[in-house]
């Protein structure tokens, strides 16, 4: 069904009160296709903006109930304040409705970086930049994740749709962590949440360990989306050095052993081979 909140439709698979929302401002842009359960919201009062994620209706794309998705999102709350960095989106507030939960984020400047044909996309345009300013995006998504790793935590659910990437200030920012858990995590799912393009083999695998190696794998896999080509992996593909290259290709082996012990190890060896002289 559908409806509206400030003259904008969405839809929804039955109805459900926004009223909460008024105070926050007026709403400009409504996100309610996503398969998380999610909807979300842009909001604008006076000239400050926000970003407005909810739990709690359902929506068109998810075939779960509510309740796990406000679950998952009370859940996402906690790894957002615990995960607190300058390239992390910055999490405002967060609280319960009559219905369901709400984390309200500081405004984010910028473009999605989801995979899209479109030329005028914002990773087609990401693409087009020159390669250094491509490697000093990479370095800030590598930089998050190390103090990721370093509190105790592991990325889920990582690929190019949780990027914003701001043009103007040549920033990256990380926008969804939804499913970030403290470590030690072990897959209860089989295939797991996440795009294909980025999940190592374990992600498919119950009852597999999800550790550093995993991240590892993810890292390797966002290299080469935003170095080379997330499809083909060779190296004529790739636009970076070949140092970079090789270092990249050991990231994504599908043999755990045989990919870098740890985010911060490979951190280290592609920060080194990036600066080399």
């Amino acid at each position: 069904m559908q409806q509206r909140v400030d003259g904008i439709s969405f839809w929804l698979r039955r109805p459900h009160d926004f009223n909460w929302l008024a105070p926050f401002g007026i709403v400009f842009k409504i996100w309610d296709q996503q398969d998380s359960g999610n909807i979300a919201f842009g909001l604008k009062i006076e000239d400050q903006q926000v970003f407005i994620k909810y739990a709690g209706a359902s929506t068109v794309r998810y075939e779960g109930y509510p309740f796990d998705a406000v679950r998952r999102l009370r859940d996402a709350a906690r790894s957002f304040e615990a995960l607190q960095h300058p390239n992390l989106v910055r999490l405002l507030d967060h609280f319960d409705t009559e219905e369901g939960y709400a984390l309200i984020f500081e405004w984010t400047d910028g473009e999605l970086l989801l995979r899209n044909d479109d030329p005028d996309s914002g990773i087609s345009k990401f693409r087009r930049l020159p390669i250094q300013e491509r490697l000093d995006a990479m370095q800030q998504i590598l930089d998050f994740h190390v103090h990721v790793e370093a509190s105790g935590y592991v990325a889920i659910d990582l690929y190019d749709g949780s990027l914003i990437y701001d043009f103007e200030r040549k920033t990256m920012t990380i926008c969804d962590i939804d499913f970030y858990c403290p470590a030690p995590y072990t897959n209860e799912m089989g295939r797991m949440w996440g795009s294909s393009r980025f999940m190592s083999p374990e992600e498919y695998e119950l009852g597999a360990e999800i550790d550093s190696r995993t991240n590892v794998y993810a890292l390797g896999a966002m290299a080469f989306c935003l170095l080379g080509n997330e499809s083909d992996r060779s190296r004529e593909c790739w636009e970076a050095s070949d140092e970079l290259y090789e270092i990249a290709a050991k990231a994504v082996s599908a043999e755990r052993t045989e990919r870098w012990e740890s985010v911060e190890q490979f951190c280290e060896v592609w920060e080194a081979a990036r600066f080399k002289d």
